[in-house]
């Protein structure tokens, strides 16, 4: 969802989400805001469900509702944790990033004010794209 008074502060918008997470398994709540080459914000908090890998990641669930927006390229994405140490996104979310924004700045907050950054092909240098389907 976008939140205007929060789309001047990515990280604000990923720590919102963040408290909406649904985690009563892992009790591991995660937000995350995707922010388009436009400048809007969307973000995404983990979604999980008994049958565990049914389970949504902030990531893929900030990317998926932004595509739904009509958004198609990034620049930007924060995940927000509670965790002592930053958490970059997890392999699948890594993937899926990576269709539309391979260089894309990846910034991981904690609720105790740490913080890490990276840049998408740093963790996921060799990512299946779209040019790993041709068959020529």
């Amino acid at each position: 969802m976008t939140d205007s008074r929060q789309a001047d502060d990515p990280g604000a918008a990923a720590l919102a989400a963040m408290h909406h997470a649904y985690a009563p398994y892992s009790h591991f709540r995660v937000g995350a805001a995707l922010r388009a080459i436009d400048g809007s914000v969307v973000t995404g908090c983990n979604v999980e469900n008994a049958s565990f890998p049914a389970g949504t990641c902030a990531e893929r669930g900030a990317l998926a509702a932004a595509v739904a927006r009509g958004h198609r390229a990034f620049d930007l994405l924060v995940v927000a944790t509670e965790a002592t140490d930053p958490t970059p996104p997890c392999g699948m979310c890594r993937q899926a990033l990576a269709e539309f924004a391979p260089s894309l700045q990846v910034v991981a907050i904690t609720t105790g004010g740490r913080r890490a950054d990276w840049v998408l092909s740093d963790l996921l240098p060799q990512p299946f794209t779209p040019a790993s389907l041709s068959h020529t």
